[in-house]
């Protein structure tokens, strides 16, 4: 019997999540970092650079927003900033050398959380679990 509570128990995931993520952080020497900026670190891990346009679409915020994160990363030393040599309008963002020493941190934090998540599943349970999240998701894109 359905209990209509799947939003409840997400919302208090997702809150545990974020308050690992900062104390794993933390314990790592890495201070003022929330989950917002590591979805920006977490990009950029993966590219050279990036205008801040493309950011705010791969991680679903708007410019303003990723504007105000990017911010505190540069006040931290994690990102610069660099001009177009072709569009002085475009503004990259790229990873300093501090930026890049966060990457091991961010796998083991990643690793920790993804073990607690899928904890004992199986396969199947893991991909069916996934599976579940995405069709709830889309249905949410539905509503835009």
């Amino acid at each position: 019997m359905r209990k209509g509570n799947a939003l409840s128990i997400i919302s208090r995931i997702r809150e545990k999540a974020t308050k690992l993520i900062i104390r794993e952080l933390e314990s790592h020497g890495v201070e003022g970092i929330v989950p917002s900026h590591g979805d920006i670190l977490v990009i950029l891990f993966h590219g050279e650079k990036f205008t801040m346009k493309e950011l705010a679409a791969k991680i679903h915020r708007t410019k303003p927003t990723v504007t105000v994160l990017i911010e505190k990363l540069v006040q931290y030393g994690f990102v610069e900033k660099e001009k177009s040599h072709t569009d002085s309008r475009v503004t990259y963002i790229k990873l300093t050398k501090k930026g890049f020493e966060l990457k091991p941190i961010f796998d083991d934090i990643s690793a920790k959380l993804n073990g607690i998540l899928y904890g004992d599943l199986t396969e199947e349970e893991s991909e069916a679990l996934e599976r579940l999240l995405n069709d709830v998701n889309s249905r949410f894109d539905a509503q835009k």
